[in-house]
């Protein structure tokens, strides 16, 4: 069940540093692509991680899912934004509130390898509380990103409307 689990995280992991690097260039804000920059390259040492625990674990891993994961988050790019040509601020949100549940996810990954290190001597358990702290200060940076990327267009433009 363990190998199963973290296939699947894997995996995942995958899409979410596609979304990072995606996000960290287009987002209309340059203060927001810096600091995506910055996190895309965390979650990229926290992806290596994770498939340095697969190694040592002996779990093969997922380079199919991988794929289908990669063409899914390339896929979910064409979606509805109130705008035909460019950009919409709208997608600076959407995006920022995807990579939140992303590293939420993660988050929630390292607790249960966490708990699962607590009776497994293969998990250092040390190591997956810097990864659960790490992961946590990942996601105060992201609701900062987002909730200034609300006031630059959900917020703005209700105000227009009144």
């Amino acid at each position: 069940m363990l190998a199963i689990y973290l296939r699947h995280h894997a995996a995942a992991s995958r899409g979410g540093l596609d979304l990072f690097k995606r996000s960290s260039r287009s987002q209309l804000s340059p203060e927001a692509r810096r600091q995506l920059v910055a996190l895309a390259d965390e979650v990229n040492e926290d992806r290596q991680r994770l498939l340095e625990i697969l190694r040592r674990l002996n779990i093969r891993r997922p380079r199919a899912a991988e794929v289908l994961v990669g063409v899914a988050e390339t896929l979910a790019r064409f979606k509805p934004n109130g705008t035909l040509i460019r950009r919409s601020p709208l997608s600076d949100v959407i995006e920022l509130e995807a990579l939140s549940t992303a590293v939420e996810a993660k988050r929630l990954g390292w607790v249960t390898l966490r708990l699962v290190g607590e009776r497994d001597g293969r998990l250092d358990v040390h190591e997956l509380d810097v990864l659960i702290n790490r992961a946590a200060g990942q996601q105060d940076r992201l609701e900062d990103l987002r909730r200034q990327a609300v006031a630059g267009s959900l917020v703005a433009m209700a105000g227009m409307t009144h």
